[in-house]
């Protein structure tokens, strides 16, 4: 097992194929095993870097605050200390938060961005309609992370999940293995819910990023997800906005080879 330290913290990662840097980052609560059904395809055409971050799973847990900021800052770090920049990234969920975040305060460090669904709720103004859809959802987030700071991590985690990230079922439709991760990694996502900034995104300064980005939603996501990834979609100058047909929240685990496609024709197109 690789890691390097990196401000003050020791990251987990691995590197698989050759081709033009493409760093993989993963959402709130996972790892990095979670990119595990797209991580051999995309090793076909390019560098892939994955890594788990800061207070997940393999890397050093409880250093620093772990705000959104500290992920940003870490990913910068480690694609200079690795020489992965400028590289393309993909990010789920928390993972594409912190990729679009990079890509407003760092846009030399990244060639395009992938981003799946980011959770930036903040960003949908209060007069929009969908923004009882943020309330309600950050509603969920508040009651999964007071049961986790009170000691019931794993009821949190699969109120979370249910209710707020993957839908009714969800939970016990996850592997054991899955399951046991996510439970561990809940003191790092409750840290990350604990930044007041977590939600939000300048969208002024992500419009002046010149970089290509794909923002993508899956038609089966719960309610609240598409109107913020359409949302950031239109800040972006030469942004593409793309549904995932019968895909939800984790395409690259739902649905691995479409995902895998997406991510190529559109890196080659850029």
């Amino acid at each position: 097992m690789a890691r390097v330290r990196v401000r003050g913290a020791e990251l987990f990662h691995e590197v698989a194929g050759e081709g033009e840097p493409l760093v993989l980052v993963h959402g709130g609560l996972t790892d990095h095993y979670t990119w595990q059904a797209v991580l051999p395809a995309l090793a076909e055409s390019f560098r892939v870097l994955v890594y788990d971050r800061r207070g997940h799973s393999a890397s050093t847990r409880g250093a620093g605050r772990g705000t959104r900021r500290d992920h940003e800052d870490d990913l910068a770090a480690l694609l200079q200390t690795l020489g992965f920049a400028p590289a393309h990234a993909v990010g789920n969920s928390f993972g594409a938060s912190t990729a679009l975040g990079l890509a407003v305060r760092r846009p030399d460090l990244l060639r395009t961005v992938v981003a799946h669904e980011p959770p930036l709720l903040g960003v949908i103004p209060r007069d929009d309609p969908a923004h009882i859809l943020m309330r309600a959802a950050q509603d969920g987030i508040d009651a999964a992370v007071a049961l986790i700071l009170a000691g019931e991590a794993g009821e949190g985690v699969r109120r979370f999940m249910e209710e707020v990230a993957l839908g009714p079922g969800s939970w016990a439709a996850l592997p054991d293995r899955v399951r046991a991760t996510l439970v561990a990694n809940s003191r790092a996502f409750a840290a990350e819910q604990s930044d007041p900034g977590w939600a939000n995104l300048d969208l002024a300064r992500l419009s002046a990023y010149s970089g290509r980005a794909l923002l993508t939603y899956g038609t089966e996501s719960l309610p609240w997800l598409p109107p913020v990834t359409a949302e950031l979609s239109r800040a972006v100058r030469r942004s593409e906005l793309r549904s995932l047909e019968g895909a939800g929240h984790v395409p690259h685990v739902s649905h691995p080879e479409p995902f895998v496609a997406m991510v190529r024709r559109f890196i080659e197109a850029a």
